[in-house]
């Protein structure tokens, strides 16, 4: 069984430029928001658009 998916947060809790995502762990707002009652599968999900978006 797959570990459980820790928070993404760096502890810099400041937005980019447009507003849109974090700059220090690259969610968006209403990521962030959810994260606490996000499913283990959904959270993968963040997690794998955050490596994309660092990726993009």
């Amino acid at each position: 069984m797959p570990a459980p998916v820790s928070t993404p947060c760096v502890s810099i809790c400041t937005l980019d430029a447009s507003g849109r995502l974090c700059v220090g762990c690259g969610r968006t707002l209403s990521e962030i928001g959810a994260w606490s009652t996000m499913s283990e599968s959904e959270r993968r999900a963040v997690m794998a658009r955050l490596q994309r978006r660092a990726a993009g």
